[in-house]
C-alpha cells in the first residue's frame, strides 16, 4: 500500500528522505511512534508486539507463535519500507522470560537461518500487555539503496 511519505520518497530517489511506515496500531498515534522508518537505504522496524489483525494477543503462552507473529508483522512492514527479510542486518528478541528463548530462536531461525544477521536477546521485566510475551526489533540495510535485495 502506498502511501504519501512512500510516493513522496520514491520521486525523491530515497536520498536523506524519511518514510514512515504504519501498521495502523492505534498506539502509533497516541505513543507517536511509526511501525517502520526508511532513511536512505536504512529501515528500522520498531518493537513488534504479537498482536493479531483483531486486536488480540496471538498464541497466549505461546512464545514461538508469538514470535511468528511479530516477524510477520515487522516483514510486512519492511516490505512497505522496500526491504526483505535478505536485507536484515540486526534483530533483538526481547522475551519475558529468557529461559524461554529457545522456543523465540527456533522461529528466528526459521526466517533467518540464510541471512543470520547480527541478533540479540536480552531478557524484559514486561510488555504494555502482560499476555505479550516477546517483541523484536529489526534494522535492515537495503542493498543498492534502492529496492529490496533477495537471497540466492
Amino acid at each position: 500500500m502506498e502511501n504519501e511519505a512512500e510516493a513522496e520518497a520514491e520521486t525523491a530517489g530515497l536520498s536523506g528522505v524519511r518514510m514512515r511506515v504504519s501498521s495502523g496500531s492505534p498506539l502509533e498515534p497516541r505513543i507517536g511512534f511509526s511501525r517502520a522508518v526508511r532513511v536512505g537505504a536504512h529501515v528500522a522496524v520498531a518493537g513488534t508486539a504479537p498482536i493479531g489483525d483483531d486486536g488480540s494477543t496471538v498464541g497466549p503462552g505461546d512464545v514461538h507463535a508469538q514470535t511468528v507473529r511479530c516477524f510477520d508483522i515487522a516483514e510486512r512492514a519492511l516490505a512497505e519500507a522496500g526491504a526483505s527479510l535478505a536485507d536484515v542486518t540486526r534483530t533483538r528478541m526481547m522475551l519475558t522470560d529468557i529461559t524461554r528463548w529457545e522456543e523465540a530462536a527456533r522461529a528466528h531461525g526459521e526466517r533467518f537461518a540464510d541471512v543470520r544477521p547480527a541478533c540479540t536477546f536480552v531478557e524484559v521485566s514486561r510488555f504494555i500487555d502482560p499476555e505479550w510475551l516477546v517483541e523484536v526489533e529489526i534494522d535492515a540495510v537495503v542493498a543498492g539503496g534502492h529496492g529490496g535485495g533477495r537471497l540466492g
